[in-house]
């Protein structure tokens, strides 16, 4: 299974609409945000753009919850939160703490995590660890997002 990956797009809806396109381009199957979508207008890009289903949960930038959920038509979640993928158990966080404790556990296949806004990927035993970076590039000017392939635990980070 192919997963398009990002975080801390941060209202860049330009960039947001270019992530989406690479991830059509590509082929993947999910879309997963770990958080800091800001406003609700940032969602439009998912909804009207991107070909495959996403989902998400929020980051400590998100103060419109509601908005944003209703944007999303229920698809973001408190962080962290737990998800079935295909044969595959995800665990998705927006800030890095959850992900100490989980490191040392094989029971996700993948977990993802934002906040840092700094790319990051990976392995820990039979566990693919992500962090794509800020797709906003607000902060440290790099764009960038992610996919990875669950069946063989890999995963690129790419420049938009």
């Amino acid at each position: 299974m192919k997963i398009g990956i990002m975080a801390d797009s941060h209202d860049h809806v330009p960039i947001i609409e270019r992530a989406c396109e690479l991830f059509n381009s590509e082929g993947v199957q999910m879309v997963i945000h770990a958080g800091d979508y800001v406003a609700p207008f940032s969602l439009r890009p998912l909804n009207q753009t991107l070909k495959s289903d996403y989902l998400g949960v929020f980051g400590n930038n998100d103060g419109e919850k509601l908005g944003l959920q209703k944007a999303a038509d229920g698809k973001l979640y408190s962080s962290p939160a737990e998800f079935e993928l295909g044969d595959w158990r995800v665990l998705v966080a927006h800030e890095m703490p959850i992900l100490e404790a989980v490191q040392a556990s094989s029971r996700y296949r993948l977990v993802v995590y934002g906040h840092t806004h700094r790319p990051e990927v990976k392995r820990a035993g039979e566990t693919l660890v992500v962090n794509p970076g800020e797709c906003g590039g607000w902060l440290y000017g790099r764009c960038t997002v992610a996919i990875a392939r669950l069946d063989t635990l890999e995963a690129e980070i790419i420049d938009l």
